[in-house]
C-alpha cells in the first residue's frame, strides 16, 4: 500500500476538478475519474502507486459502507429485507455458478479457476452502485433495493470467496470446518458490528461535544471492520450491521443537533474521497492491463457474468409476484443492467494466492468485466433510468442524503 500524503493530496485536487467538469457535460463523475486515472498512468508518480487488496480493503471500503448505511431507514429495510435477503444470498450463488459453468465450457478454464472468477465477480460493487445511483437522482423503493442489495451481496461475495479459495488451495480442511468457518464469519460480522454500535452509542450518550462524537463515529465505522477481519469474521457485514444501527437508532437519539449534521457532512465528504481514489486507480491499473492478448476471454467473461446477474434478478423476483413486496418489472430491469461492478471483484482477484492456476486471466478478466461495468452500462444506465421514468428527463443536482 504505497500511497502518500503528497500523492493523496495530488489525487483528490485532481478528483475536485474531474467532479466540477463531470457537472457541466453531465458524464457520470466514476466514467470521468476511470478516463483520468487511465491518462494518469502515464505520469511518474502515478506509477508507484499500487491498487491492492490492502487499500481497497483496511482504508477505502470502511467509509463507503459505513456512509451508505447511514441513509438506510430500518422499517423501509425490514419490509423489503426478504427480497434483498434472497437476491444477495440465492441471486448470488446462482450468478456464480452459471459464470463458473460459462467460464468453464466456454473459455475452457478448470473449475477450480472458474469457481474463484464465479464468486469474486458475482456481487453488485456498492461502490459503483451507489455512486451512480446518487448522480441519477433515483429515489424510493428502487433505490433502496439497489443500494441494500449491493451491500449485502458485497458481504455474501466476500464469504464465499473466502469458502472457494480455501478448497481451491487444496489447505485440507473438511466441509464441517468450511461450514463452521462461514457461519462465524456471518454471525461474527453481525455480533461485532453491533457491539461496536451499541458500546460507541453508550459513549456518545454521555457528551455533547460534536467532535468526540465525530471521533467516535470515526473508530466504529473502521474498528468494526478490523476487529472483526482481525478474527476472521465478516468486516463488510460488521461495518454494515454497525453504519445501519448507528444511522437509524444512534444519530435520532444518542447525538446532538449539531453532531449530527456534522456527522452526516463528514461521512459524505469521505465517501467522495474514497470513491475518487479508487475510481482514479482503477484507471491507472485498467491502462496497464494488457486485454488484446485475452480478449476473447474477457468477451466470454462478461458475457455469463450479464446471463448470471439475468439469472440472479428475473426468476428470483417471480418469487414475490403475489405478494405485497411485488418487484415492478421496470425496477427488475434497472436491478439487472444495474448490478455494476467495482472495487470488490478487484480488491478479491488482486489479494490471490500468487499459487493459482490461471491467477493472471482470473484478474484480467475481472479488469475486464469492471471496466465494461464502468464504461458501457455506467453510461447507459442514466438513459434507461429516464427510458423508464424513474427519473425526471431533466433532473437537477439532488443531495445523497435525500
Amino acid at each position: 500500500m504505497n500511497i502518500s500524503i503528497e500523492r493523496t493530496e495530488i489525487m483528490l485536487l485532481i478528483a475536485a476538478l474531474v467532479a466540477m467538469v463531470a457537472r457541466r457535460i453531465k458524464i457520470p463523475y466514476t466514467v470521468i475519474l476511470v478516463i483520468t486515472g487511465v491518462v494518469l498512468s502515464f505520469l511518474p508518480f502515478t506509477q508507484e502507486i499500487e491498487l491492492s487488496k490492502e487499500l481497497i480493503f483496511t482504508v477505502l471500503l470502511p467509509p463507503l459502507i459505513f456512509e451508505a448505511t447511514l441513509f438506510i431507514r430500518w422499517r423501509e429495510l425490514i419490509h423489503n429485507l426478504p427480497v434483498i435477503l434472497v437476491l444477495a444470498t440465492v441471486g448470488v450463488i446462482l450468478s456464480a455458478l452459471l459464470t463458473s459453468a460459462g467460464m468453464v465450457y466456454l473459455a475452457g478454464w478448470t473449475w477450480q479457476s472458474a469457481a474463484l472468477f464465479g464468486i469474486l465477480i458475482a456481487a453488485t460493487d456498492p461502490v459503483s452502485v451507489i455512486a451512480t445511483f446518487r448522480e441519477a437522482g433515483v429515489h424510493g423503493r428502487l433505490r433502496l433495493l439497489v443500494e441494500a442489495e449491493s451491500l449485502f451481496n458485497d458481504a455474501v461475495a466476500a464469504v464465499g470467496f473466502a469458502a472457494v479459495l480455501t478448497f481451491v488451495s487444496g489447505a485440507g480442511v473438511s466441509l464441517q470446518a468450511t461450514m463452521l468457518d462461514t457461519s462465524w464469519s456471518v454471525f461474527g460480522g453481525l455480533l461485532i458490528g453491533t457491539l461496536c454500535a451499541g458500546g460507541v452509542m453508550l459513549l456518545t450518550r454521555s457528551t455533547d461535544d460534536h467532535l468526540v462524537e465525530l471521533a467516535l463515529s470515526t473508530v466504529v465505522a473502521y474498528g468494526s471492520f478490523l476487529i472483526a477481519e482481525d478474527v476472521h469474521a465478516s468486516g463488510v457485514l460488521s461495518t454494515l450491521t454497525a453504519g445501519i444501527l448507528i444511522g437509524n437508532f444512534g444519530l435520532p437519539r444518542a447525538y446532538s443537533d449539531k453532531g449530527r449534521a456534522v456527522i452526516m457532512d463528514f461521512w459524505e465528504f469521505m465517501a467522495f474521497i474514497a470513491n475518487s481514489i479508487i475510481f482514479l486507480l482503477i484507471g491507472v491499473r485498467e491502462a496497464g492491463q494488457n486485454f488484446l492478448n485475452v480478449i476473447s476471454i474477457i468477451m466470454i467473461a462478461i458475457l455469463v457474468v450479464i446471463l448470471g446477474r439475468a439469472a440472479a434478478v428475473y426468476p428470483l423476483s417471480m418469487l414475490f409476484n403475489r405478494s405485497t413486496l411485488k418487484i415492478e418489472k421496470n425496477h427488475q430491469h434497472i436491478l439487472f443492467w444495474g448490478g455494476l461492478r467495482g472495487a470488490l471483484a478487484l480488491a478479491l482477484a488482486l489479494g490471490l494466492p500468487v499459487n493459482i492456476q490461471n491467477r493472471d486471466q482470473i484478474i484480467t478478466a475481472a479488469f475486464g468485466v469492471v471496466a465494461f461495468s464502468i464504461f458501457v452500462q455506467g453510461l447507459t444506465i442514466t438513459p434507461l433510468l429516464r427510458r423508464l421514468k424513474e427519473i425526471p428527463l431533466h433532473p437537477t443536482l439532488t443531495s445523497s442524503k435525500e
